[in-house]
């Protein structure tokens, strides 16, 4: 057999979710990269460090609508000065001032050569249509953004391998920032297996069941800001094979629902094998999801294909997306990383078999305390409690669990 799997400290042919998840972080390269203008760029990640093309501010400005004199470091009240003109936010004009002169200014305007204070509007008299007075105490470089008091020319913003959440966009665009080197997003195909799966009201009929799983892949994708191509196979090994050899031809990524088990109508996984796939692991010791598959293809050009097979079991495949899809995806576009699990405090009893489980949860608070609890109808077809989920929680193999012990969780969405 083509497998990495006994090499793994397999038991019984099953390997752990840990030792699956590794074999992902250690088989899975990074993607090329692409530039993308910043306004497309939400959500990527970094493929180099991104450093300020200017200061920021550009410029001396002013942080108030007010006055922007020329006077001695500390103003007294009463003090007058003439007014010699007027700066708006984006204008060009190049003002000078003079000692005990003033010009009106509004907040970003470009502060004039020899100002030595800013006086907001609320301090400040008007006498006459020529002369001001300032009513109280002002001390010198009152309300003047300094240029470059941010940021400086050359400064690193963002390091590589950052996803660009919507405050960096903004942060790197007023920074002079307009394209970024990122990770290209994976190219995803998606197979859904079984005869007796109908995706619209139409192919529907008796001995039939509605496709939950394409629409709850997509919707992962689309949460995720990426999109996918849905392809429904029958159960032929033909067809199977046909379209699983066109695909891995043009695809990072081949997510598979359904044909990873033993039945006579399982074909993904000897089909795989039989196209050159290298299996990585088959049957991970978990519950809901054992036997999940992951294979990588080596092209011709020495680009690669991943095959991850979810079992067919919608409640499986919702495991298989949190966990094995999302860190496969994180890997090839630079972050090598494992879920983002979260500390909890079980609110009742619990006991497990001989397979880690994922329970799906509601976390909740009770005096400052994250508290999870477990749902109703846990079974690997049944996918109604995930209304109310907002969390998977891994429950050891082996273990009984009581109230107030600690486990692991990871939000979903």
């Amino acid at each position: 057999m083509n497998s990495l799997m006994s090499g793994c400290g397999a038991e019984n042919g099953l390997i752990s979710v840990d030792q699956a998840l590794d074999l992902i972080l250690q088989h899975t390269q990074v993607l090329a990269t692409e530039r993308l203008e910043l306004n497309q760029a939400l959500n990527r990640y970094l493929a180099q460090d991104v450093y300020a093309a200017i200061n920021l501010p550009l410029f001396s400005q002013s942080a108030v609508d007010g006055y922007a004199l020329c006077a001695q470091s500390v103003i007294e009240p009463h003090s007058e000065f003439e007014l010699i003109g007027e700066i708006r936010a984006g204008q060009q004009d190049e003002l000078q001032l003079k000692a005990g002169q003033a010009v009106r200014i509004f907040t970003g305007a470009k502060i004039p050569f020899g100002t030595t204070t800013v006086a907001r509007q609320e301090i400040v008299k008007l006498i006459d249509s020529g002369k001001i007075a300032i009513v109280e105490n002002l001390h010198a470089h009152a309300d003047i953004r300094n240029a470059g008091e941010e940021i400086t020319t050359g400064q690193l913003l963002a390091s590589k391998g950052q996803q660009l959440s919507v405050g960096a966009i903004a942060s790197l665009s007023m920074a002079g920032i307009h394209s970024v080197e990122v990770v290209r997003y994976p190219k995803v195909a998606v197979v859904i297996t079984g005869d007796e799966v109908a995706s619209s009201i139409e192919d529907f009929a008796a001995g039939k069941i509605f496709d939950a799983n394409a629409p709850l892949i997509q919707a992962w994708f689309q949460n995720a800001g990426q999109q996918v191509e849905i392809f429904h196979v029958a159960d032929s090994e033909d067809a199977v094979k046909a379209l699983i050899q066109q695909l891995s031809d043009s695809y990072d990524v081949v997510l598979s629902t359904g044909g990873v088990s033993v039945g006579d109508y399982d074909f993904i996984r000897p089909v795989a094998l039989d196209l050159g796939f290298e299996q990585l692991f088959w049957k991970v010791k978990q519950k809901p999801g054992k036997p999940m598959f992951f294979a990588e293809l080596t092209r011709n050009d020495c680009s690669r294909c991943y095959l991850l097979g979810l079992p067919g079991n919608p409640a499986a495949v919702y495991v298989g997306m949190q966990i094995y899809t999302a860190t496969l995806l994180n890997v090839l576009q630079g972050q090598k990383q494992r879920p983002d699990w979260f500390s909890a405090v079980l609110s009742h009893d619990l006991k497990n078999d001989s397979r880690e489980r994922f329970l799906r949860m509601s976390a909740h608070f009770d005096q400052s305390v994250l508290k999870v609890k477990s749902l109703s109808k846990q079974q690997s077809h049944m996918l109604s409690n995930l209304v109310q989920a907002n969390c998977l929680v891994r429950i050891p193999a082996g273990q009984s669990l009581l109230e107030g012990d600690i486990v692991q969780g990871l939000f979903i969405h």
